[in-house]
């Protein structure tokens, strides 16, 4: 899961940027932001939220009517080795949130130092937190560290995707060089029902070749199922993909949650995949289908 950067090139060195935050040094950015939504009683709202470095949000916007859209920032335009990134978003009672990424996040090239960003996730009983960033891009000699946790309470609701590229196909650039390590654990009422693992290490044929299956790219969807049809549901969804070359996927229940998992070429058709199973999962659980938020469009 990713936050926002804005630059195609590595962002400037960390001796050259002002010197006015407190929470910048040699050795990176340090960033922590925490999101409380809450419900209004008209609409769901930001009730609080803490930050210290350079992490932010835009205002919120409603183009639901009721449901926080809320876009995460992160100004520097990249993550360096040396960051620390913690996220923390939750979803209290009554509140319906949709947190999302204006673009892509970039972890750029390390000289050693390792990058880490942290996401923390909490939907509380009667609450929907739906966390929908659009993809990570390691670049080559990247040292990364993601690490994703997400708390469900009784009767919430969940949707999240993690969309990761090794490399920039685009640019005929592999993942050739550098370390790729996350951990996403998911509990459900303080239970653990799901820990899953990346551990990439640049040019080692045998992940590549085998567990990517020469794919760059992998995705996860996480959704709580409601009802007994759910597993079907996205697997009847799935059918209209089956002949895309340029994708992989396939879906399983574990105890309450349903799980996507995707290999691709491109972003596009994995973020149709899952777009396409949102919003079946938004018209089953609250009657009607979402347009995709627009800044996924620009």
């Amino acid at each position: 899961m990713s936050v926002y950067s804005v630059a195609e090139q590595p962002p400037q060195s960390l001796s050259s940027q002002p010197s006015s935050s407190s929470h910048r040094n040699l050795d990176g950015w340090k960033a922590q932001l925490a999101l409380d939504f809450t419900d209004r009683g008209d609409k769901t709202v930001v009730g609080h939220k803490s930050q210290c470095g350079p992490l932010a949000i835009q205002r919120p916007l409603y183009p639901e009517g009721d449901v926080c859209h809320t876009y995460l920032l992160h100004p520097p335009g990249g993550v360096v080795g040396g960051d620390e990134l913690l996220i923390q978003a939750t979803t209290h009672p009554g509140a319906h949130a949709l947190v999302t990424t204006p673009g892509a996040t970039k972890f750029y090239r390390s000289e050693g130092k390792v990058a880490h960003q942290k996401q923390i996730l909490t939907a509380k009983t009667g609450s929907c937190l739906e966390w929908l960033p659009q993809e990570n891009i390691f670049f080559p000699t990247g040292l990364v560290q993601v690490d994703t946790e997400i708390h469900l309470e009784i009767d919430a609701l969940f949707m999240g995707w993690e969309l990761h590229c090794f490399g920039r196909p685009a640019l005929n650039e592999c993942f050739d060089a550098g370390k790729i390590g996350g951990k996403t654990q998911i509990f459900h009422q303080g239970k653990r029902i799901l820990t899953e693992n990346i551990q990439l290490v640049g040019g080692d044929n045998s992940i590549l070749n085998s567990g990517l299956q020469g794919f760059p790219m992998m995705g996860s969807l996480f959704i709580t199922a409601t009802t007994d049809n759910d597993l079907k549901m996205v697997q009847d969804l799935l059918q209209d993909f089956a002949f895309n070359r340029e994708l992989v996927i396939g879906a399983t229940q574990l105890e309450h949650l349903i799980v996507v998992r995707a290999l691709g070429q491109w972003t596009e058709p994995m973020m149709e995949a899952f777009t396409l199973i949102w919003q079946q999962f938004r018209q089953q659980w609250f009657d009607y289908v979402p347009e995709p938020p627009r800044i996924w469009a620009t």
